[in-house]
């Protein structure tokens, strides 16, 4: 399903990230009903105190640099992000976050020094500033709403008018699929927050890497959501080999739902849409066909397609973020661009998830610290030499738990550097106080 090149809502200037307009609210979704994209009474609970601090509540829709886009019980609308910094990249504002709004019709400067500190208190944190009740609210002024189209928006994300809105904190996440940042620090890097269902997608149109594949169901599983295994363009593959490549999935991941679909006859819709359920995001390696397969589920196209490339199959970063967009069944859908690089981050959960067949077959070994090498009575090693267990099984376990240990290692020796630094700022902070209390008359 390619965009429709009749609607005359597309700008048609050839760029891909161009190619799609915003859905507006539908019958489902009508001011005032958060729970179209989410809400529960426990989320409700949650908000009390910012309730109280007259604060509005919305859920992150689209993340861009400095700002983001939100929906709340008003309808959508664009929100400011600078009052959100925290030293943690993982914490930061991200789509499928729920968060707190504060009505502000001016930016909020940033702080600066105080020179009166001693006679002047410290400012209420950004959310605590008194505020009319939620319920009091009137609907959010014209600067606030949703923002045009990407094509309409200047190109300098910095030259767009601030917002009337800006986020002032974000409630807990109840799931996440972190993998390591791509700039190789020692952070993790949030792809989707508050996620219900993964669905993995994997291409019938090209050859199933199963390491990859493993990668991808250890983020899913270690995110606290429950993955789904999607075989995409089943129009594409012969009989054969589609039967073939869903053999193999469900060898990598038992107990894992597989299902088997086409965007272009519909194959497998139903029983896909019946499967996922709450806030379900899609996952994968570009060419998947994962924009094509969510425009089938949402039931038109808002979402960007592009052709693989003919010589090897890979296809091209169409989708350039990750975007929430609700269902009509009910529920919502995150699509994500692809995923080059699938890096572990603290995901041992996870890898237990995925080779579980490994981890139980280790209760058996004689020796409780075994490496499943060459040690006397390996039951792993027992069970290879069987043919009960394919050795790249093992080899992709091992590469994957070195893999995780060493950025687990790269996470502690950061937050043991964070507080030896923490310990130093107050110990110089003390013997300033000291020194000046001891230069006193």
């Amino acid at each position: 399903m390619r965009p429709r090149s009749d609607d005359p809502s597309r700008p048609s200037d050839g760029n891909p990230s161009h190619n799609r307009r915003t859905p507006e609210l539908g019958a489902a979704s009508t001011p005032g009903n958060l729970s179209a994209y989410g809400w529960t009474p426990e989320l409700g609970a949650a908000f009390t105190p910012y309730h109280e601090a007259g604060l509005i509540p919305a859920r992150i829709v689209r993340v861009d640099r400095g700002r983001c886009d939100v929906v709340t019980e008003h309808g959508p609308a664009r929100a400011a992000t600078s009052a959100l910094h925290p030293s943690d990249p993982s914490l930061a504002p991200c789509t499928g976050d729920w968060a707190a709004l504060r009505p502000s019709l001016a930016p909020t400067p940033e702080p600066g020094p105080n020179p009166n500190a001693e006679s002047n208190p410290e400012p209420p944190p950004p959310w605590a500033s008194a505020q009319p009740s939620v319920s009091a609210l009137p609907p959010l002024p014209a600067s606030a709403r949703h923002s045009p189209p990407a094509s309409a928006q200047p190109a300098d994300p910095e030259s767009a008018p601030v917002p009337a809105l800006e986020l002032a904190a974000l409630l807990p996440r109840h799931s996440a699929i972190v993998r390591s940042s791509a700039s190789r620090s020692s952070h993790g890097q949030v792809l989707a927050a508050n996620v219900d269902t993964v669905v993995i997608a994997v291409s019938l149109a090209a050859p199933l890497d199963p390491g990859r594949f493993e990668r991808l169901l250890a983020l899913a599983w270690d995110s606290g959501a429950r993955p789904v295994a999607v075989l995409t363009k089943a129009d594409l593959a012969a009989d054969d080999d589609a039967d073939a490549v869903r053999t193999e999935v469900r060898l990598l991941a038992p107990g894992v739902e597989t299902v088997t679909t086409s965007g272009v006859d519909g194959q497998g819709l139903a029983d896909l849409a019946a499967l996922i359920s709450g806030t379900t995001v899609l996952i994968g390696p570009s060419g998947t066909g994962k924009s094509t397969l969510a425009n089938a589920l949402l039931g038109e196209d808002l979402l960007a397609t592009g052709a693989v490339r003919a010589q090897d199959g890979k296809g091209r970063h169409t989708t350039v973020r990750r975007e929430l967009l609700p269902l009509p069944g009910g529920g919502v859908l995150i699509d994500t661009p692809g995923l080059r690089g699938i890096g572990l981050h603290d995901a041992a959960d996870g890898l237990e998830q995925v080779f579980g067949e490994i981890e139980e077959l280790a209760r058996d070994c004689r020796f409780g610290d075994c490496a499943h090498d060459s040690e006397p009575g390996c039951a792993v090693q027992a069970a290879i030499l069987a043919g009960d267990l394919p050795r790249r099984r093992l080899d992709s376990y091992r590469k994957l738990q070195r893999e995780n240990e060493w950025a687990t290692s790269r996470n502690d020796a950061r937050r043991r550097s964070e507080r030896a630094d923490k310990q130093k700022a107050i110990t110089r902070h003390l013997r300033a106080t000291y020194k000046f209390r001891d230069q006193r008359p």
